[in-house]
Order: structure tokens, then C-alpha cells, then sequence
């Protein structure tokens, strides 16, 4: 395990758990519907509110995130099955390699960058990406491939593991699956249908979150899943039953009103991460 010791490394000094578990599930179960009603695990939404709800640091809550976007990503894809079977996803193993050879380097460099930051600096990156999804949220979800893709042959290889790098740079820095920037990506780049789109990203996020994950376990700041393992538990459970019931309802919502209240809510988000950094910045 590594020696190093990040700023923001510690969080609170008790177990969240012993405060929070019905919030914890609560909030989980919320923004598991949320995400599920755009198709995503709403882990863009989570963050905000482990930093600023249960007052975990940052580079904690993005380790938080992580594992509770891993446990909500392995049970959304078998939730899909039905609209689009396996077999289906298996045959475009093509693109979803593509995408892996960028995602998953570019999350265990952005996991090394995560540890490495001063904690000011990890609190204003992340509000600043997450204004970069509200605007993906209100602009990529209405992409549309109109059956035309940019490249072919080398240069859609090279274009899909440079945007999978960034992806995956990206998901590790904020503990996301990376959905919310997967999907754009599958419809315009690959010409993929949105709902192929959902369950491709879905089977690039996995291996990709592993490898994020797998780089923050070389760190002491790790430990925090351990101290607060109950609470990751109880939110994992309720994101898991959230993002569900969040997918049975998917629809149900107009795009056109939901989207840009979810990216309304990233924006704040991501103006109060700001100031929560500055403060606690200008307090040590």
C-alpha cells in the first residue's frame, strides 16, 4: 500500500454509518431513480451528496462513488436484458474493445492524478466536470447517429480510444461509470441506437471502473471503505433498488423537462463543490 498521504484523504473521524444509514439508503434509492429514468446510475448525482450532505472529503467521496457505481453498474446490465439481449451486446465486441483501450488506461492515470492532487485542486476539478455533464446532459442525450458515423477504418480506432482516454480520465476522477459521456460518444462516433448505446456502455464502464478501483486500492485513503463499510453497503443497496425502479419507469418523464432540471442540479452541485473547497481550503 502506498505511503503517500493525500490532503483530503480523511474524512469523518466516526463511522458515517452510525448517523446516516437511513439517509444513506434514502439518498442512494433517490438518485438511483433519477439516473435510471435518463439510463444511467445517477452516480454524477451521488457525489455532490457525499461531499456536501455526508461531509466526506473529496478524493473519499470519489472512492465511495466508485465502488457504489460498480455495484449499481454490474446489476443494470442484467436489468437491460430484455430490451437488449446479450448476444446482441456480445456481437459489437468490436466497439466496446475500441472503447477499452482507451477508458481503461485513461482511468488508472486519472485515479493516479485523483491521489496525487492537493484537495482544493480535486474540489474544483470536480465541479468543473460536473458542469461538463450538465452540458452533456442538455446537448448529448439528444444526439441522433442518422445512421452516419465521421470515421472509418484506422481513424475511428484512433478517434474511439482518444475519447475513450478521456472518458476514462474523467470516471475516475469523479467515481462514475462514465454513462453520461459513453453514451454521446456510442451514438455519434460508432452509430450505435440509443438503447444499444446504454447497454454497450454499460459493458465498457465495468472493466474500466476495475481499473480505476484497482489503482485507488494502492492508496491509504482506500481505508475509507473499510471505516464506513455499513454506510457503502445501506446507499449501494438503496442506488441498486433506485436505479430499477428507475428503469421501469424510464419514459415516463419527458426528456425535455427532465434533463435540464438533473443538469440545473449538477450545476448547483458544482457551485457549492466549489465553495466547499475554497473553504476548506482557506481553513487549513
Amino acid at each position: 500500500m502506498s505511503r503517500h498521504v493525500n490532503p483530503v484523504s480523511f474524512g469523518p473521524a466516526a463511522p458515517v454509518a452510525a448517523r446516516h444509514g437511513v439517509a444513506a439508503f434514502g439518498g442512494g434509492a433517490l438518485i438511483g431513480t433519477l439516473g435510471g429514468l435518463i439510463g444511467l446510475g445517477g452516480a454524477e448525482f451521488r457525489l455532490p451528496l457525499l461531499i456536501g450532505t455526508f461531509q466526506f472529503a473529496a478524493l473519499e467521496a470519489v472512492i465511495v462513488n466508485k465502488l457504489v457505481s460498480l455495484t449499481v453498474v454490474a446489476s443494470a446490465l442484467p436489468f437491460r436484458t430484455d430490451t437488449v439481449p446479450f448476444a446482441i451486446v456480445a456481437a459489437h465486441w468490436t466497439v466496446i474493445v475500441n472503447l477499452l483501450m482507451g477508458t481503461v488506461v485513461g482511468a488508472w492515470i486519472g485515479a493516479g492524478w485523483a491521489i496525487r492532487l492537493k484537495g482544493e485542486t480535486l474540489y474544483r476539478i470536480i465541479a468543473v466536470l460536473l458542469m461538463v455533464i450538465a452540458l452533456v446532459l442538455l446537448f448529448g442525450h439528444a444526439a441522433s447517429s442518422q445512421d452516419r458515423v465521421p470515421f472509418q477504418g484506422i481513424a475511428l480506432t484512433v478517434a474511439g480510444v482518444a475519447a475513450g482516454f478521456g472518458i476514462g480520465v474523467t470516471a475516475s476522477l469523479l467515481g462514475v461509470a462514465g454513462g453520461e459521456l459513453l453514451i454521446p460518444t456510442l451514438v455519434l462516433l460508432f452509430g450505435a441506437d440509443i438503447k444499444l448505446a446504454g447497454s454497450l456502455s454499460l459493458a465498457v464502464s465495468l472493466p474500466t471502473m476495475l481499473a480505476g478501483f484497482s489503482r485507488y486500492s494502492r492508496d491509504g485513503s482506500f481505508a475509507v471503505l473499510g471505516r464506513n463499510r455499513r454506510f457503502v453497503g445501506i446507499m449501494a443497496v438503496g442506488s441498486v433498488i433506485g436505479a430499477f425502479l428507475g428503469g421501469r419507469l424510464l419514459g415516463m418523464i419527458p426528456s425535455t423537462v427532465l434533463l435540464p432540471l438533473l443538469a440545473l442540479v449538477l450545476v448547483l452541485s458544482a457551485v457549492k463543490i466549489w465553495r466547499h473547497g475554497f473553504e476548506r481550503s482557506r481553513s487549513l
